[in-house]
């Protein structure tokens, strides 16, 4: 499936997100900063421009994931967990870059720093009622499945 997605520089030095591979599912978004460099002290976080704003069509939303390498080897990764995108927000995309490491990180101008993802999403209507349908878990959570 494919999305025509408009994008605008914000900023004249910032880069155009890119996919890895042809199948990636995730585009790739880069830091747009106003020095060459930004370090992150361990624990703090980070607001890292990317210079982009961009017009997702309606239906769909931009979900901003962490890079695998950036967060697993780096320890840096979206302090929100997952940046939601909405169609109607035309400001600049901004990840904010959280260190969980113990050492302090630094981010080149132009390093890939968050990967976005489109995908559909659906408009629930919300209907109060006194009871719930009964299922064979009821309220059981936070690992009940995996017991017997």
């Amino acid at each position: 499936m494919k999305a025509n997605v408009k994008i605008k520089k914000l900023n004249a030095a910032a880069k155009l997100p890119t996919y890895g591979t042809q199948y990636a599912a995730g585009a790739d978004l880069y830091a747009c900063l106003d020095a060459e460099s930004l370090t992150i002290a361990p624990g703090e976080t980070a607001f890292v421009h990317t210079g982009l704003s961009l017009e997702i069509p309606e239906g769909l939303v931009g979900l901003v994931y962490a890079r695998s390498g950036l967060a697993s080897k780096r320890g840096l990764a979206p302090a929100n967990k997952v940046g939601v995108v909405d169609s109607d927000y035309r400001g600049e995309i901004i990840v904010t870059l959280h260190n969980h490491s113990l050492s302090p990180q630094t981010l080149e101008n132009g390093e890939r720093i968050a990967q976005i993802v489109f995908a559909p999403y659906v408009h629930a209507d919300f209907e109060q009622v006194d009871a719930l349908g009964e299922t064979q878990r009821g309220e059981g959570g936070f690992g009940s499945t995996g017991t017997k």
